[in-house]
């Protein structure tokens, strides 16, 4: 500045020492030079605080956002609500409301498989036990004292057992009845049933037919049925199916299974009819369906049980499929079928 030869320094803490040449070194001058700038700030300032205020709401508000969203949601259950989907006895749920991590880190425990079969499926008859009671045996012929002797069947008294019938060319009917249990009991058996028979061509003779009885009584079979072949007039033919009447008396008491052995009866007749082509009987029972209070295998039953007649050996047309394997086979697969039905029903 012009005519000043002594630098001026202000110390801001002594407002005494003053450069006499500086325009603002009187008090009032310096107070109203910094007065528009206190001003500006005055209005500045709460605008600028009002505005940082604003901005941290909006980014407090946007972190809850973001933590709310990825945090893991804790499922509500009403009271009583399921989610494994198990039943109400013994089902454990995957979480409770209490422990919500278990619920998306427990996984309900899977129900254990069922038994498989050879081919990989389940075996629908596991734990089932049926009894198949070959008709007859190749033997009684030479046991006739054995077979002709009378046992006791509740209502009256018969024989032992017979040696049952054959075709005109001499296919015997205790070896078509044992060739169709056989086959039934493989198809039985891959299903997983317990098959127990009443013989199986090891024995002399017999059994007696009380015996036959208390077989598929003693093994608590789920169900039985006793096959045969009829040996009627040659004019008559197709099968039938015998059901028990009711009988009570001596150690005969049908009450409990007549109902069951109905059923059981009705559903071997549909099963049969459409797996073999055999027509119902033409010359006894209805609509392929009789009703006996003489049988002894049947009178002394605790169990379900019915016989079938599967055709009559006496008559061509039946005896000529009857000898037929593949006819066999079919009335195999019908009588498994009808029991698997009779069993899972």
């Amino acid at each position: 500045m012009t005519g000043r030869t002594t630098p001026y320094h202000v110390h801001p803490d002594d407002p005494g020492d003053r450069d006499p040449y500086d325009p603002y070194a009187d008090p009032a001058r310096r107070s109203a030079r910094w007065r528009p700038a206190a001003k500006a700030a005055a209005v500045v300032l709460p605008v600028c605080l009002i505005g940082w205020l604003g901005w941290q709401a909006v980014a407090n508000s946007n972190r809850d956002v973001s933590s709310h969203a990825s945090a893991p949601r804790t499922p509500s259950f009403a009271e009583g609500d399921r989610v494994d989907g198990a039943d109400g006895d013994g089902g454990s749920p995957a979480a409770s409301a209490q422990d919500p991590a278990g619920a998306a880190s427990a996984p309900a425990s899977p129900s254990p498989p069922a038994p498989a079969s050879p081919s990989g499926g389940p075996k629908p008859l596991a734990g089932r036990t049926v009894l198949l009671d070959p008709g007859h045996n190749g033997g009684n012929a030479g046991h006739a004292t054995e077979i002709n002797r009378k046992v006791d069947i509740g209502n009256s008294r018969k024989e032992c057992d017979t040696t049952g019938t054959e075709t005109n060319a001499g296919y015997p009917e205790a070896e078509f009845t044992l060739d169709v249990v056989h086959r039934a009991r493989q198809i039985l058996q891959d299903r997983g049933a317990a098959v127990v028979l009443t013989q199986d061509g090891d024995r002399p003779w017999g059994p007696c037919i009380d015996e036959r009885a208390r077989i598929g009584n003693e093994a608590k079979a789920d169900a039985a049925v006793s096959v045969h072949a009829d040996g009627a007039p040659s004019s008559g033919n197709g099968f039938h199916v015998i059901m028990p009447a009711r009988v009570v008396a001596g150690p005969a008491d049908t009450s409990a299974i007549v109902d069951p052995s109905h059923r059981l009866g009705v559903l071997l007749r549909d099963a049969f009819k459409s797996g073999t082509g055999e027509p119902y009987s033409s010359y006894i029972g209805q609509q392929g369906l009789d009703t006996r209070s003489d049988l002894g295998g049947l009178n002394l039953s605790k169990v379900p049980k019915v016989f079938i007649e599967c055709g009559n050996m006496r008559n061509s047309g039946d005896a000529q499929r009857m000898s037929d394997p593949q006819w066999r086979q079919r009335a195999a697969q019908a009588l498994a079928d009808a029991l698997t039905s009779y069993l899972t029903g």
